[in-house]
């Protein structure tokens, strides 16, 4: 992982969240707060404009910046629960380093689980996590096989995919659409849409020739 990446991925990220505005907004207003798009424009819009910051930046310091900086600009939950998927993802790195698939992998799975702990959440519960916690599932089985980028990306695309789609079926347990009980059935998390929009967009950045 180089710092270029995270900086090329972060303005991607931008870009594709504020080209799925009308549809982050829809799936918010059905059964969120109303403000996720908001919430999300702004942290994707503040590290996207951090590239200077981050540019000298090893990977693991640039990864924890990102989510300090998050804790303090994205509101409601998102914000500590990205900030804490970011900062421990870069402790990991430091600790392991990240010169292999398997080691990015585990990374975001540190990540991952950080949101679990600190979100006390998991599987099932129409949150992001129906799209994260498969993701970094995957990314690890993938990286341990030693499968190149070309099938690893394949398959997370896909996984993330599914995993947005689950949470249409699922009661909410977490969040404001945990109050509607059966009326949240038939409609998407909108925290997993945008996990989804973005796994796709970092792996359409690793497929570019």
């Amino acid at each position: 992982m180089k710092t270029e990446f995270i900086i090329e991925a972060a303005l991607a990220i931008q870009q594709t969240i504020l080209a799925n505005e009308s549809t982050l907004e829809s799936l918010d207003r059905e059964i969120g707060d109303g403000d996720h798009y908001i919430n999300m424009k702004r942290g994707a819009t503040t590290v996207a404009e951090m590239q200077a910051d981050l540019a000298s930046l090893k990977p693991d310091e640039a990864l924890n910046k990102i989510g300090l900086k998050l804790l303090s600009t994205i509101g409601g939950a998102s914000g500590p629960l990205l900030a804490s998927f970011f900062m421990s993802m870069a402790k990991v790195l430091k600790e392991n380093g990240d010169e292999s698939n398997l080691k990015i992998a585990a990374a975001f799975a540190g990540g991952v689980q950080a949101i679990i702990q600190r979100g006390k959440a998991g599987l099932g519960e129409k949150t992001m996590l129906d799209v994260l916690i498969p993701v970094s599932n995957e990314f690890v089985l993938q990286a341990t096989q030693n499968n190149d980028i070309k099938l690893i990306c394949a398959k997370l695309i896909q996984t993330a995919e599914q995993g947005m789609l689950s949470t249409k079926d699922l009661i909410a347990t977490k969040g404001r659409a945990a109050g509607l009980g059966e009326r949240a059935i038939g409609h998407i998390d909108p925290g997993a849409k945008s996990c989804q929009l973005m796994i796709e967009t970092v792996c359409h950045l690793l497929l570019k020739p």
